[in-house]
């Protein structure tokens, strides 16, 4: 649970250091990548320690990156609806749910 706490923690800084700048139109680019590569540095705190945690767990390279993409899915869909006032369409709801098969499929012992 703490890999997963650690993800999500690290993603939202990460989202924000991508996507914040998109509604602030006026500013240079330069500005813009400063900004992010701040933000970035405390995404890259949290992100290697989950990692850690997970690998020293139990948990594969491979795990620990599916559940990665999993968490920045969820933190992304809520930045894109409440900062970016984007809406939810039923595609990327059955998108996320192909995602989700992915994790099934990545954990699962019953395959192989």
């Amino acid at each position: 649970m703490r890999t997963v706490v650690l993800l999500v923690a690290s993603n939202v800084f990460m989202t924000f250091a991508w996507y914040y700048h998109l509604k602030q139109q006026g500013w240079p680019l330069w500005k813009a990548i400063l900004l992010s590569w701040f933000i970035a540095f405390f995404e890259y705190c949290l992100m290697v320690p989950a990692n850690g945690y997970g690998y020293a767990r139990g948990k594969s390279g491979f795990q620990l990156k599916i559940v990665q993409e999993v968490v920045t899915l969820v933190v992304f869909a809520f930045f894109a609806i409440i900062y970016l006032k984007e809406p939810l369409h039923w595609r990327y709801l059955a998108s996320f749910a192909c995602i989700i098969g992915a994790v099934y499929f990545m954990f699962t012992k019953q395959f192989g």
